[in-house]
């Protein structure tokens, strides 16, 4: 994977589904704790190896709020340190998303991208391992590869008989977690408890405020963040948002409305190279493609790719334009009849996600009420099937969340619009995995105190995950000198990828080779 492509898709959403009902909340505060400094030092050699630039610590923080005297755990936190004292403000958390995604390299990711020295000269740049994930009381389900557990978006509903097939399977994942849930750590798990961990994490570097900037899932949690400590969060970017302080259903379900808003740049892109790649002369032809395509894989699958897989991949494929060559080829190879040999790896125990799957099946699944019934999921489905015919099917299905025992242990954190005005919303128009609609969805909940900036971009991530000029301006006027603009319209790049020529995409990808932390993935 190419490093542009591999940073950004480390954004990437994943879903699941949760109980219903809630129990008593937790306390919002995250009280108690060291306000002393962390002691910072080498990082563990597989995040030395890809951030060198980055030093890490830890924070202790309770398991359970509740009982902040009890089973305490460490969080593995990184650091950018600023060079410039005159001109440091104070310290910018970081989240790529996942949930289930490390930031740990985050800090590192950004220099690397580009961020602007008046950014890095302001701010420490934090990244951490979110708890449950990584280096942070890592939680894990024991997924293999032999499993072929379908990964973090459920897969493709054929028909009704597909759903409760797939129930089946999810119902089975969700014991596999309960029986490797042996410390009793997954009901813990969850976004109202990441926030209480960000403020730990900000009390513990004797800050006053802190600043965030979260993308895709790190909306969500950057949107919980700023309503449960409205006073101690200072300038916030919340990009890529799924809508909510969570992922929910409903934002899982918007997987399908995004694929149809993003699949036509992909299809414009093809078309135009109908002579190398053969896949359609026009947009209309290319769409006509993958649904040929996926059908006959349904009915004939390859080697390591059926119909679920070719659908689920595609997805992938529309998070970002630098992507599109590799899927070109990919369908190419499909049409041929050719074996897809892409991202396939040999089998191997435990599966390489497995941390990163379990991770996020915890968060989403504590963090909202999702039905239990297989029958509400069948018929939205068929619904979905009929509204976003390619990949709607998919993003409505059933998973293991449906059948969930280890939480929550509280409701979903309620969106705070009584605070101040210190968030700043990027969403660009076509967005796969977070689209347009999830950015209008949090500026109306957050109201006063947010302002939306609209990206014409077809791309998942904003600030400076993207070359957009406009959005990067108004991004880093925000951090670094408080402009909070009104609600705007940010153009299309000039440089954006669908103008760039095929040598510019290569040269601009093989830059930035990076692995994925939180992509949308499959064994």
């Amino acid at each position: 994977m190419n490093r542009r492509n591999g940073i950004r898709r480390g954004l990437a959403l994943t879903v699941a589904v949760a109980l219903t009902g809630s129990l008593a909340a937790a306390p919002a505060a995250a009280v108690g704790g060291s306000t002393g400094q962390v002691e910072w030092g080498a990082c563990p050699d597989p995040i030395a190896a890809a951030a060198p630039t980055v030093e890490c610590g830890t924070v202790t923080v309770p398991l359970d709020y509740r009982d902040p005297d009890g089973t305490q755990i460490d969080l593995m936190v990184s650091r950018i340190a600023s060079t410039n004292p005159a001109k440091r403000r104070g310290v910018l958390l970081l989240n790529p998303g996942g949930p289930g995604g490390s930031a740990l390299t985050m800090p590192h990711d950004l220099v690397t991208l580009g961020v602007p020295a008046s950014v890095t000269d302001a701010y420490d740049l934090i990244g951490m391992d979110p708890r449950g994930v990584g280096y942070s009381a890592r939680v894990d389900c024991g997924f293999t590869d032999e499993q072929a557990y379908p990964g973090n978006v459920p897969p493709w509903a054929e028909d009704d008989a597909a759903v409760r097939e797939q129930a089946a399977v999810a119902r089975a994942v969700a014991e596999q977690c309960a029986a490797h849930d042996t410390e009793g750590r997954m009901a813990h798990i969850s976004t109202a408890n990441t926030a209480r961990d960000l403020d730990r994490i900000r009390a513990s570097l004797g800050e006053q405020k802190a600043s965030f900037l979260g993308l895709s899932y790190g909306s969500a949690l950057g949107a919980a963040y700023a309503s449960m400590f409205p006073d101690t969060t200072d300038r916030v970017i919340i990009d890529s948002n799924t809508g909510d302080t969570a992922l929910t259903r409903a934002g899982l379900r918007r997987f399908g409305l995004g694929f149809e808003q993003a699949f036509p740049g992909f299809a414009r892109w093809v078309a135009a190279r109908h002579t190398s790649y053969g896949l359609g002369r026009t947009p209309s032809q290319v769409r006509a493609t993958y649904f040929a395509l996926a059908e006959r894989l349904d009915e004939q699958p390859l080697p390591y790719v059926d119909g679920r897989a070719f659908r689920l991949n595609t997805f992938a494929a529309l998070y970002n334009e630098s992507s599109y060559p590799a899927m070109a080829r990919a369908w190419q190879q499909v049409k041929g009849a050719g074996a897809v040999t892409s991202g396939v790896r040999p089998a191997a125990t435990p599966s390489p996600y497995s941390n990163f799957f379990s991770a996020f099946l915890a968060v989403t699944c504590n963090d909202s009420e999702w039905p239990s019934n297989v029958g509400a999921y069948r018929r939205s489905v068929a619904e979905d099937r009929e509204k976003y015919p390619m990949f709607g099917a998919a993003s409505a299905n059933i998973n293991p969340c449906a059948f969930w025992s280890l939480g929550p242990t509280e409701p979903q954190v309620a969106v705070n619009d009584d605070g101040p005005a210190n968030i700043l919303i990027l969403q660009n128009r076509r967005d796969a995995a977070t689209p347009l609609r999830g950015g209008q969805i949090i500026r109306a909940k957050f109201a006063d105190r947010s302002r939306l900036v609209t990206v014409d971009e077809n791309q998942h991530g904003v600030y400076v995950y993207d070359d957009n000029p406009c959005a990067l301006n108004i991004g880093t006027a925000w951090l670094v000198d408080g402009v909070l603009p009104p609600d705007t319209n940010c153009a299309a790049s000039q440089r954006s990828g669908l103008n760039l020529d095929r040598e510019g995409e290569q040269r601009r990808a093989e830059t930035l080779r990076k692995r994925p932390l939180g992509t949308v993935t499959t064994n």
